[in-house]
C-alpha cells in the first residue's frame, strides 16, 4: 500500500517532518506500509504518529491513496479534544439523564402502578423489592453483554442498541397488567440501561485529552443524575398529562402509565441526535491490530487483574447501598426513627439533587488536586459519618430528613469518578467490557445489599429499631468493602489510556 500527501488540494504547504521514522514530504511517498507496520504505528500512542481515522481510511481506499496532510492534523486534534462542551458530552449526559430517569422511576411510581394491578395494600414492600431487583439483575447481566459488544463491534452500537431497547421497554411497562409482565419489562428495560453510562464514558475518557476528560465525565454525571429530579416531578404530575391527552385523543391513560410513555419517548428523541456521533479513535486502533477484545473471562486470567476488577466494584457499593436502602426503603426506616408524612419519590428527589451537585463539586476537586483516589477517600469517610446521623437523628423532623437525604445524596457523589477510575484502570481492548460491567455490577448489587437487608431484620425482632440496625450492619460491610477497594487501585488521573491490557 502506497500513502501520500497532498496538500495542493487544501493549499496547504506542510512543513518536511518524520513521522515515527517515516519520511513526510509534499507528493513523496511515505512508506510501503504492510497491515503489521500499520499497527504498530496506530497502537504506539505517540502524539505526532497518524491517526486511525487516517490509516483506516487508506486501507479501505485502496484506489484512492491521496490524503491531506491538514486532514491528518485535524484527526489527531479530535482525539485529543479539551473542551468539554463537546457534542459528544453533551448527548452522551442526555443519555445518562434518560437513563437515572428510568432507573429511579419506578421507585417513584412503584406504589401507585401496584395498586393499579391489585398488588399493593399490606406486604406490597416485598412486591417492590421483588421488580426492582429484577430490573437490577437485568442491568447485571445487561452489563456483561454490552460490555463485550461495545469491545467488538464498537462503543457506538451499545450506545444506539441500548437506549433502543430501554425506550420500547418504557412504553411497554405502561401497558403491563399482572405481576409477571411487570417483571419481564422491568428486566428488559434493565438489560437496556445497562449500556448507557458505561458505553459513554469510554467513549469521552478515549476521546478528550488526558487533563480534561475529568471535566467530561463530570458534566455527564451531574446533569444526568437530575433525570431522578425530572422522574419524581413527572410521576407526581402524570395524571395531569395523561388527562390531557385522555381530553384531546381519547385515550384511557392515568399517570404513572403517562410517566412511562414520557421516557421511551425521551429515549427515542435521543436516539435521532446520536446520529451525529463518531467511533472512538482508541478503539479503532486496537480494532485494527486484531488482538483479544471484549474477552470478559479474561479479567479472571489473572489475581492482580481480578484483583483490580473487584476492587472498581467494591468502590461504588456504599453509592447504592444509600440510594437503594436508606433512600428507596425510608418509609420503613422513618416510621422506626418516629418520623411522618415521608414520601419516597421526595426523598429520593432530594437524593439525586445532592447526588448531582456532589458530582460537580467532586469533579472539580479532583482536577484541582489532579487525584481522584483522595477526593473518593474524603467521600467514604463524610457518608459513614452521615449514615450515622441519618440512622439515629437527634430531631423527628420531616424536613430535616430530606435535608440529610440530600447531604446523603452529595456525599455518595462520587459514581462519576468511580467509573472514571473503573474505565482508567484498563486497556482499550477491554475497557468497554469493565466501564459497563462495573457500575452495572454495583447497580446490580442492590439486590444482595436488599436481601442481606431482610435477612439480618429478624435478628433485631425484639428491638422497636429492627430496620434500622439491620441497614446500619449493611452499611458496615459496604463501606468496608469501598475502603479496601478505593485503597487497592493505582491512581489514575491524567494516565494515558492508548494501551492494550495484556490478559
Amino acid at each position: 500500500m502506497l500513502l501520500l500527501c497532498k496538500a495542493e488540494s487544501e493549499g496547504f504547504e506542510p512543513p518536511d517532518r518524520e513521522v515515527n521514522g517515516f519520511q513526510d514530504r509534499r507528493d513523496r511517498p511515505l512508506c510501503q506500509l504492510s497491515g503489521g507496520e500499520i499497527n504498530r504505528i496506530l497502537l504506539s500512542g505517540k502524539k505526532n504518529d497518524f491517526s486511525s481515522e487516517f490509516l483506516l481510511r487508506e486501507r479501505r481506499l485502496k484506489d484512492s491513496n491521496y490524503f491531506t496532510f491538514a486532514s491528518c492534523v485535524l484527526i489527531m486534534k479530535e482525539e485529543g479534544l479539551k473542551n468539554p462542551f463537546n457534542l459528544l458530552v453533551i448527548v452522551a449526559s442526555l443519555g445518562y439523564f434518560v437513563d437515572i430517569y428510568d432507573l429511579i422511576l419506578f421507585n417513584v411510581v412503584k406504589k401507585e402502578s401496584l395498586e393499579a394491578l391489585g398488588l399493593g395494600g399490606v406486604g406490597h414492600e416485598g412486591n417492590e423489592i421483588f421488580l426492582f431487583n429484577c430490573q437490577m439483575i437485568g442491568m447485571l447481566t445487561g452489563g456483561i453483554l454490552w460490555g463485550i459488544l461495545g469491545d467488538k463491534k464498537g462503543r457506538l452500537s451499545v450506545l444506539f442498541g441500548s437506549i433502543l431497547l430501554y425506550s420500547a421497554a418504557n412504553i411497554a411497562n405502561a401497558f403491563v397488567g399482572d405481576m409477571t409482565s411487570y417483571a419481564t419489562v422491568r428486566f428488559i428495560a434493565g438489560l437496556g440501561l445497562a449500556g448507557e453510562l458505561g458505553a459513554g464514558i469510554t467513549l469521552v475518557v478515549e476521546t478528550m485529552s488526558a487533563e480534561t476528560r475529568g471535566y467530561g465525565t463530570m458534566l455527564i454525571v451531574t446533569f444526568g443524575a437530575l433525570g431522578a429530579v425530572f422522574a419524581s416531578i413527572v410521576g407526581k404530575e402524570g395524571a395531569f398529562f395523561a388527562n390531557y391527552l385522555n381530553e384531546h385523543l381519547g385515550t384511557h391513560l392515568v399517570g404513572w402509565q403517562m410517566a412511562y410513555i414520557v421516557g421511551g419517548v425521551l429515549g427515542l428523541f435521543l436516539l435521532l441526535l446520536r446520529l451525529g456521533t463518531i467511533e472512538s479513535g482508541m478503539y479503532q486502533r486496537v480494532k485494527s491490530a486484531h488482538v483479544s477484545r471484549g474477552n470478559f473471562f479474561s479479567l479472571f486470567s489473572s489475581k492482580q487483574i481480578f484483583v483490580k476488577y473487584i476492587s472498581c466494584i467494591f468502590i461504588g457499593l456504599p453509592i447504592w447501598y444509600i440510594i437503594g436502602v436508606l433512600v428507596a426503603l425510608s418509609i420503613g426506616l422513618t416510621a422506626e426513627m418516629g418520623i411522618e408524612g415521608a414520601v419516597t419519590g421526595t426523598a429520593i428527589m432530594y437524593a439525586y439533587i445532592g447526588l448531582s451537585a456532589g458530582d460537580l463539586l467532586s469533579g472539580l476537586l479532583s482536577q484541582y488536586f489532579k487525584s481522584r483516589k483522595k477526593v473518593v477517600i474524603g467521600y467514604l469517610i463524610s457518608s459513614i459519618v452521615l449514615v450515622f446521623i441519618y440512622l439515629f437523628p437527634l430531631t423527628k423532623s420531616l424536613s430535616v430528613f430530606y435535608f440529610l437525604c440530600f447531604m446523603l445524596g452529595a456525599a455518595t457523589g462520587y459514581w462519576a469518578l468511580f467509573v472514571t477510575i473503573a474505565s482508567e484502570q484498563f486497556g482499550t481492548n477491554i475497557r468497554s467490557t469493565v466501564t459497563n460491567t462495573v457500575p452495572n455490577f454495583v447497580r446490580g448489587a442492590v439486590v444482595p445489599i436488599t436481601l442481606l437487608y431482610k435477612a439480618l431484620e429478624p435478628m433485631f425482632t425484639g428491638s422497636e429499631h429492627a430496620k434500622v440496625y439491620s441497614a446500619l450492619l449493611v452499611g458496615v460491610v459496604c463501606f468496608g468493602l469501598a475502603l479496601f477497594g478505593i485503597l487497592s487501585v493505582k491512581e489514575t488521573f491524567s494516565k494515558q489510556l492508548n494501551y492494550i491490557e495484556e490478559c
